[in-house]
């Protein structure tokens, strides 16, 4: 039974690309409010692995892992199915798989774009569409991340930026289809975790200085605005929170 100081006790979460980064982090918050979590995979076998356990380890039967291409339809509509057999019931969405690198015009090809647009646009709508059902049911939420760079397109990126602008319209396209049962937001990052390819520290200074509170972000500012979103703000519907620092207010 869930608290009403606790309104997520016992609620189910799908959340993808979840094993590691901000995932892993929206993961530990999720379940320490007490929700159960279907922790989605597609390469970070070990890291899902060692999250299941270290969460499990807390409260048993309350993380299980799925693996699976995002980029397979098939795939995408067993994520559901999984939940459904699992717990019975979905509460939650968080769209948080995701491609990114740089596609310089010149250079870009259709396999980029294929990867690019599948992960961050194509998945995270046909997920949210057989999720729908069972969301309407408990009068649950989806959330995407998105980036900042919906807005305001990152240089030798425009394939990802295009698929995020995707994403952000799906945000509030979602958000008019489902409701009134079903809440649909965004949360889009600025500076809070560099890629995994090395990065010089000239250009990471550069980016920090661009915003308002001279630093960089945590993966816990993302997973900390996902709570709220989920938790707190049952009036709000069709909005993205960007969590940048203010660098979004730069020229």
């Amino acid at each position: 039974m869930k608290s009403i100081d606790n309104p997520l006790d016992g609620k189910v979460a799908l959340i993808t690309g979840a094993a590691q980064r901000i995932g892993a982090e929206i993961v530990r918050l999720l379940h320490h409010t007490g929700m159960d979590i279907l922790l989605h995979y597609h390469r970070s076998h070990q890291s899902a692995e060692r999250l299941q356990l270290e969460l499990t380890s807390q409260r048993p039967d309350s993380v299980r892992l799925v693996q699976a291409d995002l980029l397979d339809l098939t795939a995408v509509n067993d994520l559901v199915q999984q939940t459904t057999v699992w717990k019975g019931r979905l509460d939650l969405l968080i769209n948080n798989a995701s491609s990114f690198y740089p596609t310089p015009l010149a250079a870009a090809s259709e396999t980029e774009w294929d990867d690019l647009m599948g992960t961050n646009l194509k998945a995270p709508f046909f997920l949210s569409k057989a999720a729908a059902p069972l969301l309407r049911e408990t009068h649950g939420c989806i959330i995407n991340l998105v980036d900042i760079h919906a807005d305001r397109p990152l240089s030798e990126h425009p394939i990802y930026s295009i698929a995020k602008a995707g994403n952000a319209m799906l945000v509030k396209s979602l958000a008019r289809e489902l409701g009134p049962e079903v809440r649909v937001n965004g949360v889009a990052p600025g500076a809070i975790l560099w890629p995994d390819k090395e990065m010089p520290e000239g250009t990471k200074a550069e980016i920090v200085s661009r915003t308002a509170l001279k630093r960089a972000g945590t993966p816990g500012d993302i997973a900390r605005t996902v709570l709220f979103l989920a938790q707190s703000a049952g009036y709000i519907s069709g909005q993205i929170i960007a969590v940048d620092g203010g660098r979004s207010l730069q020229q």
